[in-house]
């Protein structure tokens, strides 16, 4: 037989590591890429010199830093396996070279069955007439994106994961237009990156529940694997609020699914929405902790006395919020929304496509941005606003007490180039390496 030569990239290609992990198996000092090999067939690995936070300094009462030491992380089976004093001279571990160790990140609010990214360059052309303008754009652009939909879907999940995520939450179009060919084209992406990349899934009427008639796709995805309903601007697309939510709401109901519903309203018809949405709710409290309002911008247009109660009000009912975080003329409450113990939590929305010309792809930017709106300059509030990117995982409780991670949590992590968590978000620090699952992905 003719001997073939294996290059380097090949090998770690086969090993199961993948191109995307290339540059941290070539940057990692020390780590031989058989050991890298090994991290992805379940037999375990050593990390060295990782950077963990433990605990808070304190002058006059007020947090004013963030001790860190270095550790020995081992991980096996998916999981982290123990967490012991740092061993520099261990020839065997691969070298997290002093990185900060966080909780991956988790994009709650992303599209990422319709995007130009991973194609030619093509910025936004907005036309006139709204949302349903935009819905008549659609129409006309879906059949010739849906052939390219699900490897453009991979190339975004991979832009993911070089900016630190590795689980998201996609809304993906069931309308009459490409009815359920949206859906079936991610799905297919997500099964191509399941070792590296999770997902949840919602079925979104983009052309509205009624107006384009959109009913019996919905009602065939939600038997599918998919994990929420979804809905947008009920009053202004579909012209009636409560219609729309009691299908929405019945529909959930029946199949065990939960809410997710897209609302930019934002005069008495947004209000109207959200006080609808959480009557049902309150009406039906399986739903609770399982319904979330995207955007929901008219939050940002009550008043203080009101935007307290409107937030006391979907704390009770378990309504969380995902803001995509504007800003300009446009800020959402959010310290209030915490306040009250609503679920915060933010995604990039749309990247690089029909909607929006922009996007980076990284939830760490959302929340330095965050950060800047409110002032969370310092040390304490820079630390909790880390949470906004992990899905409200920290590695310290409010009161410097270590509480991430632990033997047993799943390897779900990232390493960045910083020396605490209000570093990370206040210099949106470099993302060095991904690791999903136990697998390094990045």
């Amino acid at each position: 037989m003719k001997k073939t030569e294996i290059s380097r990239k090949e090998f770690i290609r086969m090993s199961g590591l993948g191109l995307a992990g290339v540059a941290f198996a070539s940057g990692l000092l020390g780590a031989a890429e058989a050991v890298a090999g090994e991290a992805t067939r379940g037999k375990g690995y050593l990390l060295k010199n990782v950077r963990l936070e433990t605990g808070f300094v304190y002058e006059e009462g007020e947090v004013v830093h963030t001790t860190t030491e270095l550790f020995c992380v081992e991980i096996k089976d998916g999981k982290i396996k123990s967490i012991s004093a740092n061993k520099p001279s261990a020839t065997s571990a691969i070298d997290a070279k002093g990185w900060l160790m966080l909780p991956a990140f988790r994009d709650m609010h992303i599209h990422l069955d319709k995007t130009f990214y991973g194609g030619p360059w093509q910025a936004t052309r907005r036309g006139p007439g709204g949302v349903k303008g935009m819905i008549a754009l659609e129409q006309k652009i879906l059949p010739e994106m849906l052939k390219t939909s699900t490897q453009r879907a991979e190339k975004l999940v991979e832009l993911l994961q070089s900016k630190g995520t590795n689980f998201a939450r996609s809304h993906v179009n069931i309308e009459p237009t490409s009815k359920l060919q949206s859906l079936h084209n991610l799905l297919k992406a997500l099964e191509n990156k399941k070792h590296s990349f999770d997902a949840e899934l919602v079925a979104f009427p983009q052309h509205g529940v009624f107006y384009t008639d959109s009913v019996p796709y919905l009602q065939e995805a939600a038997k599918m694997d998919i994990d929420f309903i979804g809905g947008l601007d009920p009053y202004t697309i579909d012209g009636a609020i409560e219609k729309t939510i009691d299908f929405t709401v019945q529909l959930a109901l029946d199949n065990k699914k939960g809410i997710d519903i897209h609302l930019h309203e934002s005069g008495e018809s947004g209000l109207k929405t959200v006080e609808y949405l959480i009557k049902k709710v309150n009406e039906n409290p399986s739903l609770q902790h399982k319904t979330f309002l995207s955007h929901c911008f008219v939050l940002a247009k009550l008043d203080k006395v009101k935007q307290e109660e409107i937030a006391e009000q979907l704390g009770a009912a378990g309504i969380g919020i995902i803001s995509t975080i504007p800003f300009g003329g446009l800020i959402m409450p959010i310290p209030a929304l915490y306040k009250h113990n609503v679920t915060v939590m933010t995604g990039n929305d749309s990247i690089i496509d029909h909607w929006s010309t922009f996007g980076s792809g990284s939830v760490l930017e959302k929340a330095h941005t965050m950060a800047q709106l409110y002032g969370y300059s310092s040390e304490f509030l820079l630390s909790r606003s880390l949470k906004l990117a992990t899905g409200n995982v920290l590695p310290l409780d409010d009161k410097g007490v270590q509480q991430w991670p632990k033997a047993g949590d799943t390897a779900d992590v990232v390493l960045v180039d910083a020396s605490c968590s209000a570093e990370a978000v206040a210099r949106i620090s470099a993302v060095k390496s991904l690791i999903n699952k136990g697998q390094i992905v990045y």
